[in-house]
């Protein structure tokens, strides 16, 4: 993917300018009524080119709101863990006991405690309420982290339905025991053959499937939930264990486990369902068109595009510069960092260069612009950490947009999330830090 491009850097921004459409402010009704032409779509993946960006959650909770009240999506898919984000669904969909569990106490809590996905969430709770239960929007989780969490969930579940068959469950799951503080450690025992959980974990999960009947009957929502934990700890299993194992494996498995959660809701949901999804630019992007495709890794919005074709749209976000919030290593604590100019010979410096502080890109109609944009660049991603003194090894990577993407909106300059943080204060209200 090194190939020298053929457009010149101006032509393609005097390009990008002629064909892009101007956004106005995140709060004017028309910025998310730009996005209805793709409210025709089964799947809309929502991207973002940092972790830590104001105006991309603003801005995909807008979008999100109008694919919502508009276009009949009602499930919104995050890249969080199950389980913590199960407590927030209970919330805006008014369902069951809430406010007893803290979301989201792990590093990197920024990423979702913060005061603009809490906003979202509240207003998705208003508009929840307005509806029956069966039409209301649901919020989900995708990602694979929480194999302690989501062991004990569903322990949980076993013990209220069906105690002999918890202490079944219990025998499996001591296996892994020993490493639910620090399942990074069951991977190095796996690796060394200390230790194998994987049949174990596979038979739990496949214990509950062969009782969905008589289980979903008590509650069909709570089996869903405890069947989806289930399915958590067997890729969490395998993840730790692939994370020895080399880097490729341990990505391929996390964004299959998030595309397999995203089909299993969508069949849960039935005929007809249609699913919002939130993550970060390099897991909504096609892999097969950036740096990470040529080194063999896959992602979520490729496996959605090779699954759902033309009623899949992939939307990607970009910032030329401003502030994010970051830390500085794995597990530290929130920094706000101020974020480089973009590289001259990246696709964020061919939008800065077109002159539009906010616009939507969209080349699903556009051969020449498609062609123009389909280039080998660098583009950026900013995770949950940030180190700007090796920017260039650290965060950028070569990819080509349009193949990559159906469509890009552009912050000129932005700004960092509104961490929610600290212990709760006296009398705090349910669901913190949320306050919900």
């Amino acid at each position: 993917m090194t190939t020298p491009p053929l457009f010149r850097i101006e032509d393609v921004a005097a390009l990008v300018r002629r064909r892009s459409r101007p956004l106005p402010p995140i709060d004017d009704e028309d910025f998310a009524a730009a996005f209805d032409h793709f409210g025709q779509a089964r799947v809309v993946l929502l991207g973002e080119g940092t972790h830590g960006t104001r105006e991309f959650y603003r801005a995909r909770a807008a979008i999100t709101r109008r694919l919502i009240d508009r276009h009949g999506f009602r499930i919104v898919a995050v890249e969080g863990d199950w389980p913590d984000v199960a407590e927030l669904d209970r919330f805006v969909r008014n369902r069951g006991v809430w406010g007893q569990k803290d979301s989201f106490p792990n590093f990197p809590r920024w990423m979702w405690r913060n005061a603009e996905f809490a906003a979202f969430v509240r207003e998705l709770r208003a508009w929840n309420l307005e509806r029956p239960a069966v039409d209301r929007a649901e919020l989900r989780g995708l990602d694979v982290y929480s194999l302690s969490q989501s062991r004990s969930e569903v322990l949980a579940y076993l013990d209220r339905v069906d105690p002999e068959a918890a202490g079944e469950a219990r025998r499996r799951y001591g296996c892994l025991t020993p490493y639910l503080d620090q399942p990074q450690g069951y991977g190095a025992a796996a690796r060394l053959g200390v230790v194998d959980c994987e049949d174990v974990v596979v038979a739990q999960l496949v214990s509950l499937m062969q009782h969905q009947l008589s289980y979903s009957r008590q509650d069909g929502e709570d089996y869903l939930d405890a069947t989806q934990n289930a399915r958590v700890v067997r890729a969490a299993e395998g993840y730790y264990r692939a994370m020895y194992r080399g880097s490729v494996e341990s990505w391929n498995l996390r964004d299959s486990h998030m595309f397999e959660t995203l089909a299993y809701l969508l069949q849960a949901r039935g005929q007809g369902a249609k699913a919002v999804v939130w993550a970060h630019n390099s897991h909504l992007g096609d892999a097969s068109a950036t740096a990470m495709g040529a080194a063999g890794e896959y992602n979520l919005g490729q496996l959605c595009r090779e699954a759902f074709d033309r009623d899949c749209v992939a939307i990607g976000f970009g910032t030329d510069r401003g502030r994010v919030a970051a830390a500085d290593d794995w597990g530290g604590a929130v920094r706000f960092k101020q974020v480089l100019p973009s590289r001259r010979d990246s696709w964020e410096h061919i939008f800065q260069q077109a002159g539009l502080g906010r616009s939507l890109t969209d080349w699903s109609a556009d051969p020449g612009l498609a062609e123009a944009l389909a280039e080998v660049r660098l583009e950026r991603a900013i995770g949950v950490i940030y180190r700007p003194e090796t920017e260039r090894s650290s965060h950028y990577f070569d990819a080509r947009l349009s193949a990559q993407f159906d469509a890009f909106v552009w912050f000129e300059e932005t700004g960092a999330v509104t961490p929610v943080a600290g212990e709760p204060p006296e009398g705090a209200p349910d669901i913190y830090p949320f306050g919900l």
